[in-house]
């Protein structure tokens, strides 16, 4: 498997947390699109710049494989990195893990497919190259 290419420190809030006071399975999700658009930026990419300019990148599948409950005040790393799949696709490979134990927490695939006035798109040639340096 190919090295993550971005990292992400962050805290659990309080406000996080369900009944049973773990951080609530939706909350990962959240977790992840913000790593999505911190790697863009660090790329030189800006997620609203690009939909401005007429390019979306939309979740079109996402798959989680939660390991360990993350609980208050935990703090946690997310992992990430891209690679294309066919014309369209990019395959976000992003997981987090507990510090710091490293332990794994959870693992995610989410897909994205760039889009533009509702119909799938080739990413702009500089999209492509960003995410393939990336």
């Amino acid at each position: 498997m190919k090295e993550y290419t971005f990292e992400l420190e962050l805290s659990v809030r309080d406000y996080e947390l369900d009944t049973q006071g773990i951080v609530n399975n939706s909350v990962y999700q959240n977790y992840l699109e913000h790593a999505r658009h911190e790697f863009l930026k660090s790329l030189g990419l800006n997620f609203n710049e690009l939909h401005q300019k007429g390019t979306d990148a939309v979740v079109y599948k996402v798959e989680l494989i939660y390991k360990k409950a993350l609980r208050g005040d935990d703090r946690f790393v997310i992992k990430t990195r891209a690679e294309p799949q066919g014309h369209v696709r990019f395959i976000f490979f992003q997981d987090i893990y507990l510090l710091p134990s490293h332990e794994p927490v959870m693992k995610g695939e989410v897909t994205t497919v760039f889009m533009n006035g509702g119909r799938p798109i080739r990413p702009p040639k500089e999209v492509a190259e960003a995410l393939q340096r990336g």
